[in-house]
């Protein structure tokens, strides 16, 4: 009954993709939330490539599986992904059912697949990565995820046994899941913006994990990310098989060495975000067999994608499109903390607005006073725009902040916000956005350029 009732899913999940392409539906899990309706254990049964190769955690996981996937399609390989679908169990069906033909065949040898940290208990148990790399544990939505040493319970209950990891070993919740699984550890060593003592609100990693002693941070990156010692029973951070060096945010170069080998990599962005995820991606290919310097030259063939950082010039102004995870504090501090860092005149507009709650539930607003907005009272940011329906609380946060009335403005509706912005001559205007509402940024930065010429016109 089993297998029948797999067929069934199979088919039924073919002949969905047919249907959304006949109707222009984008719909890019539903597939798999057809096979999973019709059987629960679709992924169980359904075909996989040989080589499976996981990416998970808080932050990055997108970015990382991007550019991963561009690097091979750079080396002429092309893997089965769900970079056009989800990262939980339906998204994860979506993709392995466009890997096999309507017989149940896996056309594919190998898979890259990016796993919600969440849904592991629902993945695992059927996809047994090979590898599996994990970007950072660092808190999320408290609705879903709560603390990050929750779900690193979860993930050490439920990744294979045979997973090997490979961790960012500067992130020591990070750095404990599953410690019998065979693992190893990319890291950076200290930089000229590493402080001694974290800053920011939220700090998720202070009492060591051994001993409940106070532990000490030789140095500090963000949040709990940095290296950590207890001096009372000696637990530490631990050593890095990747080690990243001599960044250089000038050149855009890092360093990494790995065997007593280094080797200079490019940078495709200045973020400390950024800066690990090709970290992250070097280690992985170097554990996957590639030459450093093949390594270097598929680099230089990729970028991050747009829909997460994107700049461009417009009427002598300068455009930044970055994306800030709603409900997301540790996520909205990290692009608040790098925008307060960036040279120059800068306005902003937040519309961090999780659409999908506003259409069916009430969204619970408690991680803005885990965000640290304290970064935004800065001389050099004139004009925050707050707009969308969260536009009030980030009002009042931006207040509690600091930040003075003649420095904020509420703009109800995200496409009239840029009516609003005062143009500075030479600034930089910064769209904060959410997950779901991309599209919308982008009708925003079009609007921008629009007030941007009719001003100039003006003038």
């Amino acid at each position: 009954m089993s297998k029948l009732r797999f067929t069934v899913a199979l088919w039924a999940a073919k002949l969905s993709v047919v249907a959304l392409k006949i109707t222009k539906h984008n719909g890019t899990n539903f597939p798999g939330v057809v096979a999973l309706k019709i059987c629960p254990d679709f992924l169980r049964h359904i075909q996989k490539p040989r080589h499976i190769i996981g990416v998970t955690g808080t932050n990055g996981k997108t970015t990382v599986c991007n550019l991963a996937i561009d690097m091979f399609r750079a080396d002429g390989k092309i893997v089965l992904n769900n970079n056009l679908g989800s990262n939980i169990d339906s998204g994860i069906s979506t993709a392995l059912i466009n890997g096999v033909n309507i017989w149940g065949k896996c056309r594919y040898d190998s898979a890259l697949l990016e796993i919600d940290e969440r849904s592991a208990p629902l993945i695992f148990p059927y996809v047994k990565p090979e590898i599996l790399l994990i970007n950072n544990l660092t808190r999320d939505s408290i609705m879903r995820n709560g603390h990050p040493q929750y779900i690193a319970r979860i993930l050490t209950e439920e990744i294979p046994k045979e997973t090997k990891l490979l961790i960012n070993g500067d992130d020591l919740i990070a750095s404990g899941i599953a410690p019998s699984n065979s693992r190893k550890y990319f890291g950076i060593e200290s930089m000229d913006t590493d402080i001694n003592e974290c800053i920011n609100l939220i700090n998720d990693m202070q009492i060591c994990p051994k001993c409940a002693g106070r532990l000490r941070y030789s140095h500090v990156r963000y949040h709990h990310i940095g290296k950590a010692l207890c001096p009372e029973c000696g637990f530490s951070s631990p050593e890095c098989d990747y080690v990243g060096k001599n960044v250089n945010t000038e050149s855009m170069t890092m360093e990494i060495s790995d065997s007593g080998v280094s080797c200079t990599y490019r940078l495709l962005n200045d973020s400390i975000f950024n800066i690990y995820n090709v970290l992250a991606v070097v280690s992985l290919f170097r554990e996957l067999g590639y030459r450093r310097e093949k390594i270097c030259a598929l680099l230089e063939k990729v970028e991050i994608v747009k829909s997460r950082f994107s700049e461009q010039e417009a009427g002598g102004y300068k455009i930044v499109r970055q994306m800030s995870k709603d409900k997301n504090a540790l996520g909205a501090s990290r692009a608040f903390d790098y925008v307060s860092g960036r040279p120059g005149t800068k306005e902003l507009i937040l519309m961090m607005n999780c659409l999908g709650d506003t259409k069916h539930w009430s969204e619970n607003i408690c991680w803005l006073y885990d965000a640290d907005f304290e970064f935004l009272n800065k001389e050099d940011i004139k004009n925050i725009i707050v707009t969308g329906p969260r536009a009030k609380d980030y009002y009042l946060r931006l207040k509690l902040a600091g930040l003075p009335d003649e420095k904020l403005t509420f703009v109800e509706k995200e496409l009239e916000a840029p009516s609003s912005l005062r143009l500075y001559p030479g600034e930089s205007i910064y769209v904060f956005y959410g997950t779901d509402s991309i599209a919308l940024g982008s009708r925003v930065v079009e609007n921008i350029k629009k007030v941007i010429t009719e001003r100039g016109d003006r003038q």
